[in-house]
């Protein structure tokens, strides 16, 4: 199970707002762990403000 502190790491120096893509993109850059790709990739694509957001649409 991924933890809100393996997202945030994963998102850390990301630039805001962003999409989906982008997100997803900028976690594999950061060397992200599969269970942290995986739910990026399961959040709804749209554009988020900031991390707290991309946690809430992952966490929800």
């Amino acid at each position: 199970m991924v933890s809100p502190i393996d997202i945030q790491k994963a998102l850390s120096g990301m630039d805001y707002p962003a999409g989906k893509d982008d997100i997803v993109s900028h976690a594999e850059q950061q060397n992200a762990g599969d269970d942290v790709l995986e739910a990026l990739r399961g959040i709804e694509d749209r554009t988020y403000e900031g991390p707290s957001g991309v946690s809430s649409a992952v966490f929800d």
